[in-house]
């Protein structure tokens, strides 16, 4: 299930029970109570008539009076409800903004607060929560995705595509034949996940030059969705590795080390007499490890060759290009 259709799903399980608790819904829809409240918080954020409230007798509900009858949505309302939930901007980039605003006008009167518990107003969860869905440090400036919109809506033909698409680090476009699922939209940045040659690809819209439907139905792989191939794509691409790196890193740069390494970051063993840490990092490729040159001094690479090799070559070049 998507984030999109759990909200939808959270307002019918509010609509039948008029009050729950975020426990509860993680346990039906099968993710964190952090992952609810987060929902919730789009909820609020659209002005539709939820309200929380802490402590013992606390929870999550439909304000009194209030009625969200899924049934009077559009197919066109319904549809872009499940593709992206109440985010209007997603909506807008999709083209379908008119019919976002519409299913959220139909459940989004909300009457004034309900009346104060022992004479204090309770503050919505917009008043305490903020998301912030850009990851630490991403560029505020990119190349701009080409025109999402149109994508989606040749996207719903079903058919072939033939894309204009420059890999990263290459200078070149080339163009390919792909049989496409659909769009991924990942934190803030969008992608298109096809198949080439039956294989799973994801491409970046930064980089997708064009696109042009053929006249000939996409062949994709039998029992295949969208949502599969993506979370296979994206299970793969943090997996995938073929060099293990290991390395002393100062006991003190083990928290730098998990925001930059992330998922690669594999193993960090206890400190030493001297301070340092065991780690060890995994690489798709040797070259990979010129990321380590950022921690300077910090870090000592002790395996394999090809990685001490590589960083005392990299770390003399850098040397030679500052004096």
């Amino acid at each position: 299930m998507t984030s999109a259709q759990r909200l939808i799903g959270i307002l019918g399980a509010l609509q039948a029970r008029r009050h729950t608790t975020a426990e509860a819904l993680a346990d039906e829809f099968g993710v964190s109570t952090r992952t609810i409240l987060r929902d919730v918080q789009k909820l609020v954020d659209a002005d539709i008539p939820v309200l929380t409230e802490r402590g013992r007798y606390g929870g999550i509900s439909l304000l009194p009076g209030q009625q969200v009858d899924l049934s009077r949505l559009t197919t066109s309302e319904a549809d872009v409800l499940r593709a992206v939930g109440v985010d209007l901007e997603r909506a807008r980039v999709l083209g379908a903004e008119t019919a976002a605003r519409a299913a959220v006008g139909k459940f989004a009167t909300r009457p004034g607060s309900p009346a104060p518990r022992r004479g204090v107003a309770p503050l919505s969860l917009a008043d305490v929560v903020t998301v912030e869905n850009r990851a630490w440090f991403a560029p505020r400036e990119e190349g701009e995705p080409p025109d999402v919109a149109a994508l989606a809506r040749d996207l719903r033909q079903a058919r072939r595509l033939r894309v204009t698409y420059r890999r990263s680090g290459e200078s070149a476009a080339r163009d390919l034949v792909v049989d496409p699922y659909g769009l991924l939209l990942r934190v803030d940045r969008w992608y298109l996940v096809a198949d080439v040659a039956a294989a799973p690809r994801l491409f970046a819209l930064t980089r997708l030059d064009g696109w042009a439907l053929l006249d000939e139905a996409r062949r994709l792989r039998a029992g295949t969705t969208l949502a599969d191939v993506a979370a296979g794509l994206g299970q793969a691409l943090e997996t995938r590795h073929e060099v293990t790196v290991t390395a002393l890193l100062d006991a003190d740069g083990v928290d730098l080390a998990r925001r930059i390494l992330g998922s690669r970051l594999r193993t960090v063993g206890p400190a030493d007499a001297s301070g340092r840490v065991p780690i060890t990092v995994a690489y798709a490729q040797v070259q990979a490890a010129r990321q380590l040159l950022q921690f300077a001094d910090h870090i000592e690479v002790t395996a394999p060759p090809e990685a001490r090799s590589l960083l005392r070559r990299l770390a003399t070049e850098t040397a030679t290009r500052h004096t």
